[in-house]
């Protein structure tokens, strides 16, 4: 199963990520008390998608695709066993841009402001249940579909900062330094720590010598 956006998602009514959360959508059944999908039905967007525990591996990607709870696509089964792995109860997938796309060539050309910030609503609230949150970077080198990724990259670095979150990585980074996905990871793979701020450096200076 893909998905392909219907159209750029500045066109669509997106939920805010506080409405978003209190939505119940009752014809879709999974246990709540072990699940967390917000919002709980299948959208245009999703902010959070996990299962509950006391001790969660953070992991972010660039944009969600298909999966939901009791659902997961080939992406989120190698997350479900590096957390195992790695000594973590529970995972959270989150992203770095909310929308649904399949193939992430296809995500919005516009970029859609309002979608990043109640994104970034949803991710203060995902750290704030969390503490000394673990966040494992996990975009690979997607992120250089769009441009406005790395505004959205900065945010949630700033936030995470807020938090006093720990950054980490698995696998070898790319010769750009972007951070492995985790699709092909080994199931033994260890997390190592991953210096966010200086790969967001590394970023920008790219940028700009791309612009010269």
């Amino acid at each position: 199963m893909k998905h392909i956006p219907k159209t750029e998602s500045v066109n669509i009514e997106v939920l805010s990520f506080e409405d978003a959360l209190k939505a119940k959508d009752d014809s879709y059944h999974y246990d709540r008390e072990k699940w967390i999908y917000v919002p709980d039905f299948y959208s245009e967007y999703r902010y959070i998608l996990g299962t509950v525990g006391q001790k969660p591996l953070i992991t972010i990607g660039i944009n969600p695709s298909t999966a939901k709870p009791r659902e997961l696509d080939n992406t989120l089964k190698s997350v479900e066993r590096i957390r195992k792995g790695n000594g973590f109860d529970s995972f959270v997938m989150f992203n770095v841009y909310a929308q649904r796309a399949t193939e992430p060539k296809l995500m919005d050309h516009i970029f859609n402001r309002k979608l990043h910030e109640e994104n970034m609503k949803a991710f203060r609230w995902l750290l704030g249940r969390c503490q000394s949150p673990s966040i494992w970077a996990a975009w690979g080198t997607v992120i250089e579909q769009r441009t406005y990724l790395r505004e959205c990259m900065r945010d949630m670095v700033a936030i995470a900062e807020e938090y006093g979150a720990n950054w980490y990585k698995a696998g070898k980074v790319s010769s750009k330094g972007h951070p492995h996905h985790p699709l092909y990871l080994k199931a033994d793979s260890k997390l190592e720590a991953f210096d966010v701020e200086e790969y967001l450096m590394l970023m920008y200076n790219e940028h700009e010598l791309n612009q010269v």
